[in-house]
């Protein structure tokens, strides 16, 4: 139940963890619109949008910690109507949050015996963002596990004996008062091994293989390297699949590995990310920044609603933007603000986010094929990432510097799918 392997890959960024620990509780832990146990479960439903059984383990554990009916973790068909309802746009921030429309916030809203107020919604809404962001660094930086034991690939979990998650950064610069604080009142406390094993055989969470995916041969690759560009037509940017060079991973049996069964807390998991400018252009537009940020607009809107978590969010992405990149962005021959913005402004393109400001020309120049790759996947369907893939993408970089690239996708894809959960709920109040 600790999200050790999660914080050991942030320690490498001292800095950015203590944000990102002080976010993450306030959120799960202090006080707001939601009660407990239903911010687990909208955790739950988020993380199984992207099959991520450790943050699914994790929540379920702190949902039954929470006070949490047992009977919901048998799947959506269990929960209250009011809950469930939050399933449409969960599926939708999580794949193509463009799609979110006034209409959506409306529907939510409406009066009736299950209507969620306007305080919920925002907390919901950044919940559910914090959670598919988290499960692409979870995916990212190997951090997915097997049955609670144990990391995938590469990167492997220290062993912290009974910390609690937070104790796990006491050398990395954590604020002793969030440790106290945490000590004191965090859901994310220690649990022995043995209750969780019996815990989760209790509320048959599966646990069974996931889908893994590698790379087909180089020749492949390179014979649909053609297709990776972004480029600017029409003025909208176009992002193409990098799931094309990849295929399903097949044990010594030929049989392909299945994935983990999370389809109780889903609707519609067939619904998954599609290519933003391969959109309907009559129903889509692209997303101007200039027109609604989060530095103008969103920051202001969500804490008016959602007290003081917009100046955590806000200290989150300023804190990812201020992290040392200079070794990193030397090899890619340019300056760190430079690289970081490339990346940055190349995974809100794929949801189709544009700056006006930006010559899009520089993301082909500033980020080799490859690594455009990597960055997609773990952004757009972060289960078919492996360490396979982590291992060949990066070769020239140190394992901090695959962690900040991680960090940067979790913290634009969040503050994309903010953006226009924001804009719609804004849409709706006017």
């Amino acid at each position: 139940g600790r999200l050790e392997a999660v914080t050991q890959q942030m320690g490498y960024h001292p800095q950015y963890l203590d944000s990102f620990l002080k976010t993450q509780h306030y959120l799960m832990h202090m006080d707001g619109p939601l009660p407990f146990d239903c911010r687990h479960y909208i955790a739950i439903m988020a993380a199984a949008r992207h099959q991520c059984r450790y943050l699914v383990n994790l929540h379920v554990l702190q949902f039954l910690r929470a006070g949490g009916d047992p009977q919901w973790l048998r799947g959506l068909e269990f929960i209250p109507p009011k809950l469930r309802n939050l399933n449409e746009i969960n599926k939708i921030l999580a794949h193509r949050p463009w799609l979110i429309t006034k209409e959506h916030i409306e529907k939510l809203l409406k009066i009736s015996e299950w209507s969620w107020s306007l305080a919920e919604l925002v907390h919901a809404v950044v919940l559910l963002a914090h959670c598919h962001a988290l499960a692409s660094f979870v995916f990212g930086c190997g951090c997915e596990q097997d049955e609670g034991l144990g990391g995938r690939g590469s990167l492997k979990p220290l062993s912290l004996g009974n910390q609690c998650f937070c104790e796990a950064t006491a050398g990395n610069s954590c604020s002793q008062e969030l440790l106290r604080i945490n000590r004191k009142r965090s859901l994310d406390s220690c649990m022995e091994l043995d209750s969780l094993r019996e815990r989760m055989q209790r509320i048959h969470v599966e646990t069974e293989g996931r889908d893994e995916m590698r790379l087909l041969q180089q020749d492949r690759e390179e014979g649909e390297g053609q297709g990776e560009e972004v480029g600017v037509q029409g003025g909208t940017e176009h992002c193409s699949d990098p799931s094309a060079g990849l295929s399903p991973f097949a044990d010594t049996d030929g049989e392909v590995t299945g994935a983990t069964n999370l389809a109780c807390y889903m609707q519609d998991p067939d619904f998954g990310y599609q290519d933003f400018a391969r959109r309907d252009e009559d129903q889509t537009q692209v997303f101007r920044v200039q027109d609604y940020s989060w530095e103008d607009h969103g920051f202001s809107l969500v804490n008016r609603l959602y007290s003081d978590i917009g100046h955590l969010l806000d200290e989150k992405f300023r804190m990812v933007d201020g992290l040392q990149s200079s070794a990193m962005a030397k090899r890619q021959g340019c300056e760190p603000s430079v690289f970081k913005r490339g990346i940055w402004n190349y995974i809100h393109c794929m949801f189709g986010i544009r700056y006006d400001d930006y010559d899009y020309a520089e993301v082909n120049q500033l980020l080799e094929r490859m690594l455009k790759v990597y960055i997609k996947t773990v952004t757009c369907y972060p289960e078919k990432t492996n360490s396979e893939m982590f291992d060949r993408f990066w070769k020239q970089f140190k394992h901090s510097e695959k962690v900040h690239v991680n960090l940067l996708i979790l913290e634009a894809r969040m503050q994309a799918e903010l953006l226009y959960a924001l804009q719609a709920i804004t849409q709706y109040m006017i």
